[in-house]
């Protein structure tokens, strides 16, 4: 049973490091419902990493018995093998071993590391920004540059640049200040993160750059549609296009501190050209397909587990 396990956790290995993320990077549904596509983004890492070690994890255990649960317990015993040990079982073993140290062990060291950036640009900014009239959550900072960042964590800081302020009417500064906000109120960073720490652990692997852009982009046109729920005046995408156009010199010029997210942050030509011609919504039973589709790509790996037990 382990030997078959371990081949259809390697087919599912296969598919979700390269055809899978390939397919969705290129979709072009994930603009028109950017929070449906997170959470496939999200399901694919999660996936992916469950199967790749999954299968090893499978075909280094084998001879100890015919379910994961059953030859786990049997090693953690110190159980003699049912079968021959080979020297591929072994390779198997420490390969998954190794493989989800060094993922588990780069998404710490990531977390570990943004975080420290994170407080570093925080403890700065706190000595030199002052209150921002703009808003009651946000900071003015004295720069010439129309620059526009959050920095999310425990003490998230919203900054505007005095350059912004000068550069933006009253309706477009709100647009920004509610685009960095709906970075804040939903977290975005996380979602963020594993793709960062895929990339780093696994930098020759194409489809962990190709997600980690992804995400970074859709990250982005969630915060914009969540902007936009909270906006007035009469042309509130306009208004949004015309403050990311603003900030994106400025922004593609480095003056964003590491680890914060802005609102020039990504794909700024696509998000302009999604404010100003917004694609249809998701219908309702295409959301759902997706969001199932999800869910299969999770109980999948996770069936196939632990289901030789039963």
């Amino acid at each position: 049973m382990l030997p078959a396990t371990a081949a259809a956790l390697g087919v599912l290995a296969a598919l979700l490091a390269w055809p899978v993320p390939a397919l969705l990077g290129r979709a072009r549904w994930p603009r028109r419902d950017p929070l449906v596509a997170l959470v496939c983004w999200q399901a694919i890492g999660l996936a992916g990493g469950l199967s790749i070690i999954g299968a090893l994890l499978v075909h280094g255990l084998a001879p100890w018995g015919h379910s994961l649960p059953e030859a786990g317990w049997a090693v953690l015993t110190g159980d003699p093998s049912e079968g021959t040990v080979r020297g591929d079982h072994w390779v198997a073993l420490t390969l998954a071993g190794v493989l989800a140290a060094e993922l588990l062990g780069v998404l710490a060291l990531s977390w570990v590391r943004t975080a420290r950036t994170r407080g570093r640009h925080r403890a700065l900014l706190e000595l030199v920004v002052r209150p921002s009239a703009a808003a009651p959550d946000a900071r003015l900072l004295e720069h010439p540059a129309p620059v526009a960042f959050c920095i999310p964590g425990a003490r998230p800081l919203l900054v505007l640049s005095s350059g912004m302020v000068a550069e933006l009417d009253d309706d477009q500064l709100a647009a920004v200040v509610a685009h960095e906000r709906a970075h804040l109120a939903e977290h975005h960073h996380l979602y963020l993160l594993p793709f960062v720490a895929w990339e780093a652990a696994l930098p020759v692997l194409p489809a962990a750059a190709r997600a980690h852009a992804a995400v970074r982009a859709l990250v982005e046109m969630r915060a914009d549609d969540r902007a936009l729920a909270t906006l007035g005046g009469d042309e509130p995408r306009r208004t949004l296009a015309r403050a990311i156009v603003a900030a994106a010199g400025a922004a593609g010029g480095g003056q964003v501190p590491s680890g914060a997210l802005a609102v020039a942050g990504a794909a700024v030509r696509e998000r302009v050209v999604r404010l100003l011609a917004p694609p249809s919504p998701l219908p309702a039973a295409a959301r759902a397909a997706a969001l199932l589709a999800a869910g299969l790509l999770l109980l999948v790996p996770t069936v196939l587990l632990l289901a030789p037990a039963l």
